[in-house]
C-alpha cells in the first residue's frame, strides 16, 4: 500500500497497536481468540483507503444517479477535510475469475462480459445499464474489495474502506438489478472465508435498500450473520419475509432517524453479532439514509454514521482483532454522501 499525502501526518494521531488493545473491550483475548482460532499478525495501525481510478469508467446515462461523481465527491471531502492525510492508499488489481466464481455461477459472469457494448447501452433492468466500459469498472471494484481483505487480515492495515463503483449489494447469485452487477461485499466475504481460512464473518448493511443480493447469497449459511436495517415498504421490497436463521433484518418506516437506528443496533444487532463471535466484520456501507438523500425517506445526519461505525469496531475489537473491511453501496445527494463517508472513515481511522 503506498501512503496518501505526507507519510509522517498520515499516522499521527493514530494509536499504537499496544494502545488499541489496552482501549479494546474488556475480555478481548478471550472473546477474540478462541480454541483454535489463528491469532492475525500484528496489526498496522493505519486505515487503507482504496479508490481505484478504473471503477470512474463506468456509466449508466448523464439522468443516471448512480455515476461517478459519487466518487469524486467522496474525494473531494477527503481532501477537504484533511483527513486524506490519515489514511493509506491501498493497491488492488481486476478481480480474478476465481474469486468471481466463489459467488457467481461462470455462464453468469460470461454473460456481463457479453453484455457489455461497444457503444450505447445495454440494459440489464431499467435501472442497471452497461456500457462500454463497465466491465472493467466492475472487476475494479470487486478486485479492491478483495485487496482490502488481504491487507486487513495480513496486518497491513488495522481496518479499510473501498470507495468503489457500481455498487453491489442488490447482486444476487445470478441476477444484476438496483444499480448492481457483481456483489463486492459478497465476494470480499467469500475469499476471507475460503482464501484466508476464517470460521465466521458477519455483514452489516445500513443501506436505505435492503441487501436483498447478500441475503440470497449467503441465507442459511452459519458461517456468515448478516444485520440489517433498510427503510420499508421501499425498493427490493424484499428483506421481511425471512426464515434464515443468520439474517437479522430490521424494516424501518419513512422518516426514521438515528434514535430508531440506533435501537435496532443495541437491542438486534449487537446480541447477534456477539452471540456469532464474528473473526471479521464487512460492511455495507450505504449512505442514502440520510436526510438529504432523495433515494431515500429516512432521517440520518452524519453523527449517526460515525456512531454506528464506532460500534461496530468494539465488536471488532472484541471478537476479530479489530478487522473491519467497509464498501461503499449507495448515497447520491453529493454533498452527504461525500460528509457522511468523512464521517464513517474517520471512525474507522479513530478506532
Amino acid at each position: 500500500m503506498n501512503q496518501t499525502k505526507d507519510p509522517e501526518a498520515a499516522v499521527a494521531g493514530l494509536a499504537t497497536e499496544e494502545e488499541t488493545v489496552a482501549k479494546a473491550t474488556p475480555g478481548l483475548g478471550p472473546d477474540s481468540a478462541a480454541a483454535g482460532e489463528k491469532v492475525p499478525p500484528k496489526r498496522a495501525a493505519v486505515t487503507a483507503f482504496f479508490a481505484p481510478g478504473a471503477c470512474s469508467l463506468h456509466e449508466m446515462g448523464s439522468w443516471h444517479p448512480e455515476s461517478s461523481a459519487r466518487l469524486t465527491a467522496i474525494e473531494d471531502q477527503m481532501i477537504a477535510s484533511g483527513l486524506i492525510n490519515f489514511v493509506v492508499s491501498g493497491d488492488s488489481a481486476p478481480v480474478a475469475t476465481a474469486d468471481l466464481l466463489r459467488v457467481h455461477p461462470a455462464d453468469y459472469i460470461a454473460m456481463l462480459e457479453e453484455r457489455e457494448p461497444e457503444s450505447g447501452y445495454a440494459m440489464l433492468d431499467p435501472d442497471t445499464l452497461m456500457c462500454k466500459n463497465s466491465w472493467p469498472a466492475i472487476k475494479a471494484a470487486a478486485g479492491a474489495a478483495v485487496a482490502a481483505v488481504d491487507a486487513v487480515v495480513l496486518g497491513e492495515a488495522r481496518n479499510a474502506f473501498c470507495s468503489i463503483r457500481p455498487p453491489g449489494h442488490h447482486a444476487g447469485i445470478a441476477e444484476a438489478m438496483g444499480f448492481c452487477f457483481v456483489n463486492n461485499i459478497a465476494v470480499a466475504a467469500r475469499h476471507a472465508l475460503e482464501v484466508h481460512g476464517l470460521k465466521r464473518v458477519a455483514i452489516v448493511d445500513f443501506d436505505v435498500h435492503h441487501g436483498n443480493g447478500t441475503e440470497e447469497i449467503f441465507a442459511d449459511d452459519p458461517r456468515v450473520l448478516m444485520v440489517s436495517f433498510f427503510q420499508h415498504p421501499f425498493y427490493p421490497y424484499r428483506g421481511t419475509e425471512t426464515r434464515s436463521a443468520n439474517m437479522v433484518n430490521v424494516p424501518l418506516p419513512a422518516g426514521a432517524d438515528g434514535r430508531a437506528v440506533r435501537s435496532a443496533l443495541e437491542e438486534r444487532w449487537l446480541p447477534a453479532l456477539v452471540a456469532h463471535r464474528p473473526e471479521m466484520i464487512f460492511i455495507s456501507a450505504g449512505f442514502d439514509a440520510h436526510r438529504e438523500d432523495d433515494l431515500g425517506q429516512m432521517r440520518l445526519v452524519e453523527d449517526d454514521y460515525a456512531w454506528m461505525t464506532a460500534r461496530l469496531l468494539e465488536v471488532a475489537e472484541r471478537f476479530a482483532h479489530g478487522r473491519v473491511v467497509s464498501c461503499l453501496e449507495g448515497g447520491y445527494n453529493l454533498s452527504a454522501l461525500g460528509r457522511s463517508v468523512v464521517a464513517h472513515v474517520k471512525a474507522l481511522v479513530e478506532g
